[in-house]
């Protein structure tokens, strides 16, 4: 029904900079809010950056003042700046979306796209 596709990963010396993108689509009625996840090797998914329908901005302290997440109707990006070792993880991307067909808005993931900062 609803498919999210992230893209942008790689890898990247420290300090240095990448933006992820991820693209919905499918039968979407209505998104709300977006995020972007990371999980790094042994470690649990934990939430790196999120933002409202309304464009209402939160970050994991982790990432304050080096990230920032922005959205358009259908896209959500994550601009990463001062990158770390310990940034290096897989990212998802996350969004809660109301489709035509369900009653409630309900979230769904992207594949993952790797994040790799190493010397």
């Amino acid at each position: 029904q609803v498919e999210l596709v992230e893209s942008g990963g790689g890898l990247v010396q420290p300090g240095g900079s990448l933006r992820l993108s991820c693209a919905a689509s499918g039968n979407i009625f209505r998104i709300n809010a977006m995020g972007w996840y990371r999980q790094a090797p042994g470690k649990q998914r934990e939430l790196v950056a999120g933002i409202t329908s309304g464009g209402i901005t939160n970050y994991a302290d982790s990432v304050k003042g080096r990230f920032t997440i922005s959205r358009d109707a259908i896209m959500v990006y994550l601009q990463m700046s001062s990158l770390a070792l310990e940034d290096t993880a897989v990212y998802y991307c996350n969004a809660v979306v109301k489709t035509a067909s369900n009653k409630d808005a309900v979230p769904y993931w992207g594949q993952g796209t790797q994040v790799t900062v190493s010397s």
